[in-house]
């Protein structure tokens, strides 16, 4: 009778462990793959509190839990201040250690059959950036009130909504599973989907084979839902046909409006947030125009179109990039070329836009001192009031909203009007986007311009984006029929400089000395809680603008130490230098044919007529030599 041959000791002792070995992989694997559970309850909204019961599958004994330091903003933000508790317990209720490993960390141990997380946390800070529950609704983002396992952040994670009071309903991109619970591939998913729970509007309507959800939450009498929709046909069917791509069959626009402080958006993957103020809403739509044509852009530029400094994200710390003058700014240069395209922007008021552009970095002194990629590296530094004054920082916005209309004219220039910043882009999403890929920061951007105008444009990215160079503005603009034109203008002095983070009140960064504001008792870090007897907010830069001098201005400010006080005193008048966009005095058929193609955010076809060179070359820098 055969009989099999017997193992060697030693043999036999590698392949157990090899066996052991192989099934803790396996156990690992299907630790990582098994479904993270949270369940969040609003049960509290008069306190503002949220209680979190998060599932962990079996797995080690020992597992750590990760609270976002940061999300939305460029600014350490430390969410685990609002998280009152923690504990744990296994499957069969048996209470569990919990220890704190850092602020923002938690282990627990004997979590090996499983776990059950239970935490409670403060969420009341209103606007796109932040979480909310109230007793009037609930919006989150969701890594500012959500734990992830450290070891299984790829996981599958599933999140249902419990107590959620009467009438109120759920609008999310996530995709539903059941009544009020929803899935999302891996943590990162999950938290780049923001949750309204509430008694808002909505209206749907499709586009170009897209479907759009609109989700409003506020006062019916502070807007007009069908204007609001006609302008994001309008400002959707313009951006696809600009990219000739839509990376997504359903997106959702969430806004909200509230009376007090209110301004700006936050951009996701299938969706954004905006924030806009009541009374100015009332006024016009083209602030609502404006933030959403922004975006909604982002959802190539950003969210697709990604540099690989800010890949994979690290919710511990910040993730720092000089490519923010690219993500941010230049997806403003795409707003406005998106709103001409969709007929909400013409031709006088977006020049008009662009000399105040213009005025506003020309009046920063940093712009000679800091580089548009140094400012997309400081901007962790925007939540100080010392770092907004004009002589420390300019805003990778403004600056990179400007680099964005030059480098489409220097990418017209370069390739006798055949490409433009439009096939910039595009190249972009086809190279990287689409293909899993993040771009190297500013050197990605050169590559696509050089790509798609075959010539090399190393210096324009030397002198303007890495470096601090003063900006031919005539030359920018020459191939277009424009020049640039600077005059004094006598401008109302307010007497101090106020800036406001997105999610944060406007505090005062700086007070000039012997100026009414200072005699009327302003101090440097007051924060303004109203402005003429109207909410601080994103509007308030506005208002201070429109001052004259000789105008009473009124401010109720709070004092770092606490206590409210209304100050009043007359606004001043100084001089400065301001800059408009002008036709030149003679404007040739080829660059009108050039400046219409710029304004359409297209390239110029064979048959057109195109700008010469001639005098033009000073801005590029381009060699000509094709590639």
């Amino acid at each position: 009778m055969n009989s099999l041959p017997r193992i060697r000791p030693a043999l036999r002792l590698a392949l157990c462990a090899a066996i052991v070995s192989l099934a803790l992989l396996v156990a690992s694997a299907a630790q990582i793959q098994a479904s993270i559970a949270y369940t969040v309850s609003l049960s509290s909204p008069e306190q503002h509190l949220v209680a979190v019961q998060m599932f962990l599958p079996a797995g080690t004994a020992q597992r750590e839990l990760q609270l976002p330091v940061w999300n939305a903003l460029y600014q350490v933000r430390d969410f685990a201040q609002y998280v009152n508790w923690v504990r744990a317990k296994d499957r069969a209720g048996n209470p569990l250690l919990v220890r704190e490993v850092n602020i923002s960390r938690w282990q627990i141990e004997g979590a090996s059959g499983g776990a059950i997380v239970e935490y409670q946390i403060y969420v009341d800070s209103p606007g796109p950036f932040n979480a909310q529950l109230n007793s009037h609704h609930a919006f989150f983002n969701l890594a500012e009130l959500l734990m992830y396992p450290v070891d299984a952040r790829s996981a599958p994670m599933d999140v249902r909504f419990s107590s959620i009071p009467k009438g109120w309903r759920i609008a999310t991109p996530l995709a539903s599973i059941a009544d009020a619970e929803f899935t999302a591939q891996n943590y990162d998913r999950l938290v780049d989907s923001p949750v309204e729970i509430g008694t808002f509007q909505e209206s749907d309507f499709d586009e170009g084979g897209g479907h759009y959800r609109v989700i409003v939450d506020a006062d019916s009498a502070d807007y007009n839902m069908t204007k609001i929709v006609a302008a994001l046909h309008k400002i959707v069917a313009a951006a696809t046909s600009w990219m000739s791509d839509r990376p997504f069959e359903n997106y959702m626009f969430i806004y909200h409006f509230p009376h007090g402080s209110g301004g700006g958006g936050m951009e996701h993957a299938f969706s954004t947030a905006i924030d806009l103020n009541a009374p100015s809403m009332k006024q016009s739509l083209d602030a609502l125009n404006g933030v959403t044509a922004h975006e909604f852009f982002h959802l190539w530029n950003v969210k697709r179109i990604r540099p690989q400094t800010l890949e994979p994200v690290d919710y511990t710390k910040e993730n720092y990039t000089r490519a923010l003058w690219f993500c941010e700014g230049v997806t403003s240069t795409a707003e406005g070329i998106v709103e001409l395209r969709a007929g909400l922007l013409d031709e006088k008021e977006y020049l008009y836009q662009l000399g105040e552009q213009i005025t506003e970095l020309e009046r920063r002194p940093a712009h000679l001192t800091q580089s548009a990629e140094d400012s997309s590296l400081d901007a962790w530094l925007e939540g100080y009031g010392y770092y907004h004054r004009p002589a420390r920082s300019v805003s990778y916005y403004n600056k990179g909203e400007l680099l964005g209309v030059m480098l489409d004219l220097a990418v017209r220039e370069a390739s006798d009007g055949r490409a433009s910043l439009r096939e910039v882009m595009q190249w972009m999403n086809e190279n990287y986007a689409k293909k899993g890929r993040f771009y190297n920061d500013s050197a990605g951007v050169l590559e696509a311009a050089d790509a798609v105008s075959h010539s090399d444009l190393t210096s324009f990215f030397t002198k303007y984006v890495s470096g601090t160079e003063e900006i031919p503005w005539d030359d920018v603009f020459r191939s277009v029929g424009l020049r640039v034109e600077s005059f004094p203008n006598t401008v109302a002095d307010a007497g101090f400089t106020a800036s406001r983070n997105f999610d944060g009140p406007m505090s005062v960064s700086e007070v000039t000395p012997g100026s009414e504001a200072e005699h009327a008792g302003l101090q440097v870090g007051d924060i303004i809680i109203e402005l003429q007897g109207r909410a601080a907010g994103q509007e308030s830069r506005e208002q201070l603008a429109a001052l004259n001098p000789g105008d009473t201005l009124t401010l109720r400010v709070r004092s770092r130490r606490g206590g409210d006080r209304e100050l009043k005193w007359k606004v001043g008048s100084h001089q400065e230098i301001s800059y408009e966009v002008k036709d030149l005095d003679q404007v040739t058929d080829r660059r009108r044919a050039r400046r219409m193609a710029w304004l359409k955010g297209e390239a110029q076809s064979s048959g057109d007529e195109r700008a010469g060179a001639a005098g033009t070359t000073g801005m590029t820098g381009a060699t000509g030599t094709a590639k």
